[in-house]
């Protein structure tokens, strides 16, 4: 009589957000087939391939499951029912509430896969690269819309803003790392909404 195959013991969509939270930890390289394998049931090599495929095909599925979950924060970004400034305070502090809390790993899963991945993972680095390029476009449609609304004036360096601002989020990453509580960053933000409105200046003055 034949033996019919064994059934996956794991979910496959917790396994996926296992995997995401291996990958956000440790980022791609570090983190091994083993600790997959582990945090998904003790599954053999070959039912992991079977499920995945390969450890890049998982790692891609769950930046897609990051994107989706945690990284909504950044949505803000582009609410246009806001005016450009709330959308931006919005995103950086939505963004640095999630990066500093403790029921996940610290930081952005975009930013730190990128700083732990050798020039040999390619094509990890650019699949990361188009994820931050995705929400820098974000941010430069935001403030576009802030000069063209007249919250800024015309005479803004928009691809300046968009640096500025831009730099300031991806560096929640290593501040919540390094343990730089919620608050602090926040108060940081205040002070860098401050820029913003100097550049409204001339407006108001109008």
């Amino acid at each position: 009589m034949a033996r019919t195959g064994r059934p996956r013991s794991f979910s496959r969509d917790e396994a996926v957000t296992a995997a995401m939270l291996l990958f956000w930890e440790y980022g791609y390289e570090s983190t091994s087939l083993a600790q997959l394998r582990a945090a998904m049931g003790n599954i053999s090599a070959a039912s992991f391939y079977a499920a995945f495929e390969s450890k890049e095909a998982l790692f891609r599925e769950a930046v897609d499951r990051y994107i989706s979950t945690y990284g909504q924060v950044s949505e803000a970004f582009r609410d246009t029912s806001l005016t450009s400034r709330a959308a931006m305070e919005l995103g950086l502090r939505q963004s640095a509430r999630m990066q500093t809390e403790n029921s996940h790993p610290l930081g952005c899963l975009l930013v730190l896969s990128a700083i732990n991945c050798s020039p040999e993972q390619q094509p990890i680095r650019e699949l990361l690269s188009m994820e931050r390029e995705r929400v820098r476009g974000w941010i430069n449609e935001c403030i576009a819309r802030a000069v063209a609304n007249r919250e800024l004036p015309e005479s803004t360096d928009i691809s300046m803003v968009v640096i500025l601002f831009e730099t300031f989020l991806r560096g929640i990453s290593i501040q919540a790392q390094d343990g730089v509580p919620y608050e602090a960053i926040d108060a940081a933000i205040t002070q860098l909404m401050s820029v913003w409105d100097a550049l409204s200046v001339d407006l108001k003055s109008v």
